[in-house]
């Protein structure tokens, strides 16, 4: 059989790679594979597919008999999503200054989700219940937004991981208060590689009550998912989807990319590459004098400091993207296609432009 025919052309060059971000790569083989695998024929829309209900399957075959997912198109969304899904109109949400729902969603949980933000400093990008006490105060305070949710990202955004009983030390913590946990997920594959655990045990194993689980950072073309680990603690979860627009008509393509990641292993696969890649080039950059790696690498992140100058020449022969330009602080993302040698050849540009 001849492959199918199109008018679209390559705008790219598949063999150029780049450090900016593991959303840069592409969707794995498997998982366009699986796209056309669901295409063809007619398929019930708005997720009453056969797709969508085989996740159910393979979602609970991961994270427990209870739970149950939402798929949704992207990562703000899902997080938006289930935010609201665990606060009243006057609820909010504790959680990390660093945190993609505070510094890289535009704003979007307190103006789209309505939610308030109460951000504590977190040196390492992890809580820790004495800093969720910062501001886990005020619940009869009706000047005060009430401390509804306390928020976590796993692995974090500064790239470092939080082991099982950090997370359950925190689900204690926090419904000791009355509050839920919600767990950012886009890069939990990733952490659970690092920890060679199931992604359950960093989730409702340690009490998490909702998680947003990630698939473009690890292979998806797109979607991720909203699932609902304690379902006493959320309702009118598909009302909430469909009102903040993420609700997919033809909802198959964004299931079957997840079953692809989640039925067998290769979310594990795909994740823990990348995480060897991150380790290969932390490996190297350590060799190169005057580069500071500024926190552990526990996942496929890499954070450096390094001359302002230097990041400058360097990103003209690879991306990347500065993390604080005014100290030099750069980051470097390793995917699932990251290969040895894109690795090497970063190095010997740092290396090159460093002794220039």
């Amino acid at each position: 059989m001849n492959p199918p025919k199109t008018d679209a052309r390559r705008h790219h060059d598949p063999e150029v790679r780049g450090f900016a971000s593991d959303n840069y790569a592409g969707a794995h083989p498997e998982v366009l594979a699986a796209l056309a695998l669901a295409n063809g024929g007619h398929q019930v829309a708005y997720g009453e597919d056969a797709y969508t209900d085989n996740l159910q399957q393979v979602i609970r075959s991961h994270f427990g008999p209870t739970a149950e997912a939402f798929p949704v198109f992207n990562g703000t969304g899902a997080n938006v999503v289930a935010l609201q899904a665990v606060t009243d109109r006057w609820g909010a949400v504790i959680c990390a200054e660093s945190a993609h729902i505070n510094v890289d969603e535009c704003g979007a949980p307190e103006r789209v989700g309505g939610l308030k933000l109460l951000t504590v400093p977190a040196p390492d990008g992890k809580l820790t219940p004495e800093l969720i006490d910062r501001q886990a105060y005020g619940w009869d305070d009706e000047h005060r937004a009430m401390p509804q949710v306390v928020s976590i990202a796993q692995a974090t955004e500064l790239g470092t991981v939080y082991t099982p009983e950090e997370i359950r030390a925190l689900c204690e913590h926090a419904h000791a208060h009355g509050m839920k946990v919600h767990l950012d997920g886009s890069r939990l594959a990733n952490a659970a590689a690092t920890l060679n655990v199931p992604m359950r045990t960093l989730t409702n194993a340690a009490g998490v009550d909702i998680l947003s689980l990630g698939g473009t950072k690890n292979g998806a073309l797109f979607g991720e998912a909203v699932v609902v680990l304690n379902r006493d603690a959320v309702s009118h979860m598909k009302h909430l989807r469909k009102l903040s627009m993420q609700l997919a008509s033809k909802m198959r393509f964004v299931s079957v990319q997840l079953e692809a990641l989640l039925a067998r292993d290769l979310w594990l696969r795909n994740a823990g590459h990348a995480n060897e890649m991150a380790q290969r080039l932390a490996e190297g950059v350590r060799a190169v004098h005057g580069v500071e790696i500024l926190y552990p690498v526990q996942a496929n992140a890499v954070f450096a400091r390094l001359p302002h100058d230097v990041s400058e020449r360097l990103q003209k022969r690879f991306r990347f993207y500065f993390w604080d330009e005014a100290a030099g602080d750069v980051r470097w993302m390793c995917a699932f296609d990251t290969t040895e040698d894109d690795v090497d050849a970063f190095l010997a540009a740092l290396k090159e432009e460093m002794a220039r």
